[in-house]
């Protein structure tokens, strides 16, 4: 399985989720469903512009773990 790393990202850069949602401009539901990894699908625009936003290589937004730490 394959998890966003966002959450870790913001705490590493000492930024807020609140923040986030601010810059990107999503709605809070789909936004809260996207960083807790309560989806199943992500668009390729919605990536890069959490890549640039972030400051970080897009492969940097992702950890693959095992199905049982879900």
């Amino acid at each position: 399985m394959i998890k966003l790393r966002i959450i870790d990202i913001l705490e590493e850069q000492g930024k807020s989720k609140y923040w986030l949602n601010k810059q990107l401009g999503m709605h809070y539901v789909s936004f809260k469903k996207m960083i807790e990894n309560n989806t199943d699908s992500i668009r390729f625009d919605t990536l890069d512009r959490l890549s640039s936003i972030l400051n970080v290589p897009i492969g940097e937004l992702f950890e693959k773990i095992d199905d049982s730490e879900k």
